[in-house]
């Protein structure tokens, strides 16, 4: 590839060298190009994994463009598309050449739509809709196809907007029904009529918000589309988003502690942020679709379906102490309200913690939670392995016979505190192995040759353990240390990115920075035994339900992830942990887990939340929409409580603990709900049996 301007990347150690290079004053479109040609040098030579660079790419970045530039089909016509086709080839000579062609093309096409769109829902508005009238939407946008023409075009404005209304009005309908005295004497006419009304406020607001997006903004779009074809986790960003990025992981961000992400026309959870008001209200989950925001305790419900994402976080986002309400759909299409009270995240409450649990058939178990892989080594000199070997001393001082150590929803975090917390149930040994492009691996081992913890050992995961979690799970799985138990598979993330910041590839030449940054994933991570947890995630030994067990998570569901590959074992002894009896311990699992009513339930929800998923055509009828809404909130209200009915476990505090959790009102709080989420989870019940039968047969 040539450049205008000689400028180019170099790796010693993963620290880039970088040459001076001189322009004479720049106007944008040479600007443009700059930062396009930067960020491909910086792919080409950093990417643990890089892509060729020929008509097959140039296809892939046309197609995922396209599907990011018009995620609902909303704006764009078949003729539209028809005229961005003719670049599907020719994406590759377009970054050789540094150029935009296509995307100078989509964006003004992308422009001309809003004016003409805008004009659609300012006079489909102005007309009542007809709800008795019997016709269907369709919901998903990769299922439409694109509009023959702007008739089309139209008529699928009105559907999307009527269905939108309709919404709305079944709301109020039901408010009235509750006799809630805003509503309670308005008309079937009237609440439609204000619907309308509210809808077009939204639809006002989002257009403005359209249309003050910049060429940059959208420009994020096609260059996305192309480092997404590298990896899910390769991003190019503004200077601006990496600021927020730097902003919401330094833990100070004042709002939910949440991180989001565009799904379509939605706004849909990704992270939890442990420790955060939203993992401590404890109702808002990963994948959960955000549909209205509400500010207070009495603002009225903004629908943000169709807004872009740095409009919904921004509303989301406020002082500590304020109130935002969420109206969100699970996984299996149900919908909920949950109310949040913003605040700063406080890391502390993300520290291990421990219980004791007790069946009246078993041994008192030790119970180990940790919600992420923490180190704090300037400040506070805190870590989760001493953390998690201070709780493992506690339980054992009280008469814990197996510890459980739960993973569940742990996203990762210190690779150094993996390492260290694997060491404590092993001698010292490898760990996991890490590989860069082009060089051999390099083994990562606990070397302290003391075991901390000898005994009995189940580790709880599901399809949200990733990375750090599935870097110890797997290696108390290859040693035979412990039996892994959970989900059919955890995330599947063997990738680890950094940050480059594109400025240091040129000096000098202010006037052309700022260029923005490249998060790229430089090398994979790998077992112990060679295999990689990439897509695959670690399977668990024994397998549980869960209400995700029939569809598509994790890596695996994402765009272009980089493939399942495996290297050279690394040299361990795996005699020295051997689990008695373990192929019975996991037939006695499974029999308890086919006679267990719990399970029994969450495996038919786990069929709903498929059906759910696939359904995305919904009735534009009143009657057809409030019987479809009526028999979707009985079958998950069936579901919703299934184990509290029935799980019941004995739970208490340790003594070792009680002084610090009677210190404050707050601590006794956050205590009283740990206690009864444990209660209640079938989960640990079966873990707690599985620990029971490895002590048996001992």
């Amino acid at each position: 590839m040539q450049y205008k301007k000689s400028f180019f990347f170099s790796l010693t150690a993963f620290v880039l060298i970088f040459v001076a290079a001189k322009w004479n004053t720049i106007d944008n479109s040479q600007k443009e190009s700059i930062i396009l040609q930067t960020m491909m040098a910086g792919l080409n030579q950093l990417h643990f994994q890089p892509v060729q660079i020929d008509d097959q790419f140039s296809a892939n970045v046309y197609d995922l463009y396209m599907k990011r530039l018009d995620r609902g089909k909303r704006f764009l016509t078949y003729h539209d598309y028809n005229k961005l086709k003719k670049y599907q080839y020719d994406i590759d000579d377009q970054i050789q050449n540094g150029n935009y062609e296509l995307f100078n093309l989509s964006a003004d096409l992308m422009i001309a739509s809003l004016q003409k769109t805008k004009n659609f829902y300012k006079e489909i508005l102005t007309v009542p809709f007809d709800f008795d009238k019997v016709e269907y939407i369709e919901l998903d946008g990769e299922k439409r196809k694109f509009a023959e023409n702007d008739t089309e075009l139209k008529e699928l404005w009105r559907k999307q907007l009527k269905y939108e209304t309709l919404t709305r009005v079944e709301e109020r309908l039901e408010a009235k029904e509750e006799g809630k005295e805003e509503w309670v004497d308005k008309s079937l006419e009237e609440i439609e009529k204000l619907s309308r009304q509210s809808i077009e406020d939204r639809y006002d607001r989002w257009f403005n918000s359209l249309e003050k997006l910049d060429r940059m903004d959208r420009m994020s779009v096609y260059l996305n589309s192309i480092t997404g074809i590298y990896d899910p986790h390769t991003n190019y960003l503004e200077p601006i988003d990496k600021q927020t990025f730097d902003f919401n992981m330094s833990g100070r961000l004042e709002g939910i502690g949440a991180q989001l992400t565009q799904d379509g026309d939605y706004t849909k959870v990704s992270t939890i942020v442990p420790g955060g008001p939203a993992w401590k209200a404890g109702e808002l989950e990963v994948d959960d679709l955000i549909l209205k925001v509400t500010q207070g305790d009495d603002g009225e419900a903004e629908n943000v379906v169709g807004l872009n994402l740095d409009d919904v976080v921004s509303k989301i986002r406020g002082k500590k102490g304020t109130v935002v309400r969420l109206f969100i759909r699970k996984a299996d299409e149900s919908e909920k309200e949950i109310k949040i009270t913003r605040d700063e995240i406080i890391f502390e409450e993300t520290y291990a913690k421990s219980l004791l649990l007790d069946l009246p058939d078993t041994e008192q178990v030790g119970y180990v939670y940790l919600p992420r892989f923490y180190a704090d080594y300037e400040k506070t000199k805190r870590s989760c392995s001493q953390d998690v070997a201070d709780e493992i001393d506690k339980l054992k001082a009280e008469g814990a016979k197996g510890i459980i150590l739960d993973l569940r929803n742990n996203g990762g975090g210190y690779l150094q505190e993996v390492i260290n917390m694997t060491g404590l149930f092993i001698e010292d040994g490898p760990v996991v192995q890490e590989k860069y492009r082009m060089r051999d691996a390099i083994v990562r081992k606990d070397r302290d040759e003391a075991i901390h913890y000898d005994g009995p050992l189940v580790v709880l995961v599901n399809g949200f353990s990733a990375s750090a979690s599935e870097i110890i799970s797997a290696a108390l799985q290859d040693y035979g240390r412990a039996i892994i138990v959970g989900s059919k598979s955890t995330y599947g993330k063997g990738t680890v990115q950094q940050f480059i910041d594109l400025d240091r590839a040129i000096q000098g030449n202010s006037d052309v920075k700022p260029l923005g940054s490249l998060r790229v994933t430089i090398r994979k991570y790998y077992r112990i035994d060679g295999g990689s947890v990439q897509l695959k995630g670690v399977e668990p030994d024994i397998i549980l339900p869960d209400n995700y067990a029939f569809i598509d998570t994790g890596e695996k569901d994402q765009e272009f992830p980089l493939e399942w590959t495996e290297i050279q074992s690394a040299t361990y002894d795996a005699s020295k942990f051997q689990i008695a009896n373990l192929k019975e311990i996991i037939e006695s699992s499974e029999e308890r887990i086919k006679e267990n009513e719990v399970f029994g339930l969450i495996t038919q929800n786990a069929h709903r939340v498929k059906s759910m998923r696939e359904k995305t055509s919904y009735p534009l009828n009143l009657k057809d929409y409030q019987t479809s809404e009526a028999n979707r909130l009985a079958e998950a209200k069936r579901f919703e409580d299934i184990q509290r009915e029935i799980v019941d476990l004995d739970v208490r505090n340790l003594q070792a603990d009680e002084a610090e959790i009677n210190a404050t009102d707050k601590a006794k709080k956050l205590n009283s709900d740990f206690v009864e989420s444990v209660k209640t989870d079938v989960y640990l019940e079966e873990a707690m049996r599985i620990v029971q039968d490895i002590i048996a047969k001992e």
